[in-house]
């Protein structure tokens, strides 16, 4: 769907063209359903557009920060896999092994069965687990209680069925992809590994698989930005 929609080529260019116009998608409509509806900045609303701290830090930094994860996370991760090869840590006899267990974690990282798996969770449960977390006591720009029950405004509703869905899918790709890398590692794990007791990294020469957290270390700002807008949001 990138590279039909030109947001990206092979090797995982355009990374500002898909961070701009995935963002914006997600963003600007909530900005000019708000505007349109007078729910932006002021009026009989407890919170405006303009004033929710959550939404903003949802869709303009932890967005975009998920979005160019893809190509840091793919710069540090490559290298780790390749070191597997180049220092000999895979003996000669499983190398068809290892090949296989790398072959296995791309084609299951680029599956459209599993991210249209994803897309339906997010649309079914997703969508259900959001709305149940909802509990507006006052008039916002994405819903407005009354005695039936909570009205989502046309704000809300892009909010609902486009924004969030959006965020969430971004999030539960990258869920995936996590545990795609523990598989990973574990199956290299199950391999005869010539490791060496006395090398200097006192890690039997696989030290640089610490350097994997930092690799994920966007996944991990983007989750705590989001918890920093929702606290942030509370407070005020």
């Amino acid at each position: 769907m990138y590279r039909r929609s030109h947001l990206s080529g092979n090797a995982l260019e355009f990374v500002r063209r898909r961070i701009l116009i995935i963002t914006l998608f997600a963003w600007l409509p909530l900005l000019f359903l708000s505007v349109l509806a007078g729910h932006a900045l002021h009026g009989a609303i407890k919170i405006p557009f303009l004033y929710d701290i959550e939404a903003h830090v949802r869709f303009l930094i932890a967005l975009p920060v998920l979005i160019l994860a893809e190509v840091i996370v793919h710069a540090r991760i490559s290298p780790l896999v390749r070191r597997f090869v180049e220092r000999r840590i895979v003996v000669a006899e499983d190398l068809p092994r290892f090949n296989a267990a790398v072959d296995s974690a791309l084609r299951l990282r680029n599956s459209t069965v599993l991210e249209v798996t994803l897309l339906v969770s997010v649309y079914t449960l997703g969508l259900w687990i959001w709305r149940s977390q909802i509990a507006v006591g006052e008039a916002t720009w994405y819903a407005i209680p009354d005695s039936t029950g909570s009205h989502l405004t046309l704000a809300g509703h892009w909010y609902n069925f486009v924004s969030i869905p959006i965020f969430q899918f971004m999030l539960l790709r990258w869920c995936m992809r996590l545990v795609l890398w523990f598989r990973l590692l574990w199956q290299i794990s199950r391999l005869e590994l010539h490791l060496t007791a006395a090398h200097p990294d006192r890690s039997g020469g696989i030290a640089f698989l610490g350097k994997s957290s930092y690799a994920f270390a966007p996944i991990l700002f983007a989750q705590g930005a989001v918890l920093s807008g929702l606290i942030a949001s509370r407070i005020l």
